[in-house]
């Protein structure tokens, strides 16, 4: 006669509840990108993870006013909002693009007490590559 084998616990594959509000992130890396349209603000731990990201549309503009240096700075004090809650003190900041957001968004993670160890610009720049695209006419 065999007995029911009879599990006592946890379920080896259920989910108990996200873990990601718990992390605490001690440092961080913020990337700013900013075109001419739009600015994306991401910001990852050392290893570049993402951990939160906000754009210019996903803070409530549209259209032109998307690529505004305002857009630009709520998006980067969306993106960050909830990080100095979770206990992030120093970051590192990356800024690509030659857009009109690049000092806004920089100007609003200054503003948010966060230490900065380094800001770098990591715009590509070719080595006389592929042809670049006709110039904008204003």
């Amino acid at each position: 006669m065999t007995k029911p084998i009879v599990k006592i616990g946890l379920r080896k594959n259920a989910r108990t509840g996200s873990n990601k509000n718990e992390r605490r992130i001690p440092k961080g890396v913020i990337h700013v990108q900013a075109s001419f349209n739009n600015t994306i603000v991401t910001v990852t731990d050392v290893r570049g993870q993402v951990i939160s990201w906000a754009s210019t549309g996903t803070s409530g503009f549209r259209g032109t006013r998307k690529g505004t240096p305002y857009a630009a700075q709520a998006a980067a004090f969306n993106a960050i909002r909830t990080l100095v809650d979770q206990g992030m003190q120093r970051a590192e900041v990356m800024i690509k693009g030659p857009g009109l957001g690049r000092d806004a968004a920089l100007r609003a993670i200054r503003r948010n007490g966060m230490l900065l160890s380094f800001v770098r610009d990591v715009t590509p720049m070719p080595h006389n590559g592929c042809r670049p695209p006709k110039k904008r006419r204003v």
